[in-house]
């Protein structure tokens, strides 16, 4: 049996949910760069941006999905909350992939 996508608001929120957390690597990269190895602000002038327009569109994202993916109050604190600490994104989307949060998969027809 091949597996099933799972709706477009679950598609969509992963992946922000996992991009955000790879800017902010990025950007702690950057920093460590900055203000250890190099002195160079370069990385930072790149992912600096990068992250802060992941992290605007994954708050929005959380916001806008949801509810039409049932989330509760207490879910979607928990996804905002997620998004301030470096790469908890990572874990709150694999949380709600594995709770059903993100939607479950529709069988084939």
């Amino acid at each position: 049996m091949s597996s099933v996508p799972l709706p477009v608001h679950g598609r969509v929120f992963r992946a922000l949910a996992i991009a955000e957390a790879c800017s902010w690597a990025g950007l702690l990269i950057g920093m460590f760069v900055k203000y250890v190895v190099v002195h160079d602000e370069i990385g930072v002038q790149i992912f600096g941006p990068i992250h802060g327009a992941l992290f605007v569109a994954y708050i929005v994202a959380a916001v806008v999905v949801a509810r039409p993916l049932g989330w509760d109050r207490r879910t979607l604190l928990l996804s905002l909350g997620a998004s301030i600490p470096p790469l908890f994104t990572l874990w709150f989307e694999r949380w709600a992939l594995h709770t059903g949060r993100l939607g479950r998969a529709v069988p084939a027809v």
